[in-house]
């Protein structure tokens, strides 16, 4: 490798080390339009939903959740 790929690629590193970083969300929302896998959108929301019902299970929620199961 010559001298001047190596600065090429050393600034171009550092060039991308100085971009703003992304958030999780942004990079999955990157990755389903990207890659077209629409199919894990269902997935993760019912994921999501289910967490958030475990969580609210935990509270003093808890009372009005029991009769759904």
């Amino acid at each position: 490798m010559s001298k001047h790929s190596q600065q090429k690629k050393a600034s171009e590193f550092s060039e991308l080390a100085k971009e703003e970083r992304t958030s999780l969300l942004a990079e999955f929302w990157f990755f389903l339009k990207h890659n077209k896998k629409w199919w894990l959108l269902p997935i993760l929301i019912i994921l999501l939903l289910l967490g958030l019902l475990v969580l609210l299970g935990g509270t003093a929620i808890a009372p009005f959740i029991y009769p759904l199961f």
